[in-house]
């Protein structure tokens, strides 16, 4: 006995995105955004945080590992960072988390790195778009991380 065929069309993938951005330029850029009215996909989930540079590679990993299909970190541009130095932190940072993720078996195409300052609302919109765009042409995430 077969079950008959259904002609329920599954929804379109929607991916879900973790962004960390720094409370000083980046997540003033998004509040622009939102402010002027500019559209982006809902698709991103905002964490903010004080620098770019304080987020670790284990908050990335753990990103992932909860169910983000994506992950962007978005810092102040370089020479205008808050605390002096942490974006340059950063920039050294995800290349290498990148190597990783390839090395885990996820796309590094998954992490993205840019610099909005407070000032860039429609950048950053134009970042999540581009970036949500991105990942969703990834399709889902496939679980490759083994928990310790």
């Amino acid at each position: 006995m077969s079950l008959p065929e259904s002609n329920v069309q599954q929804p379109p993938y929607e991916p879900k995105i973790i962004g960390f951005l720094c409370n000083w330029c980046s997540y003033a850029g998004a509040d622009l955004a939102g402010t002027s009215r500019l559209s982006y996909p809902p698709n991103i989930r905002i964490v903010r945080v004080q620098c770019s540079g304080r987020v670790s590679p284990e908050l990335v990993l753990k990103a992932f590992h909860e169910g983000a299909d994506g992950v962007i970190v978005l810092g102040c541009h370089i020479g205008d960072c808050h605390y002096i130095d942490g974006n340059h932190r950063t920039s050294k940072r995800i290349p290498m988390l990148r190597q990783l993720l390839a090395y885990a078996g996820i796309e590094p195409d998954r992490l993205r790195l840019e610099w909005v300052s407070a000032a860039e609302g429609e950048r950053f919109a134009t970042i999540v778009k581009e970036f949500t765009e991105t990942v969703r042409a990834l399709g889902p995430i496939k679980q490759v991380m083994v928990t310790g």
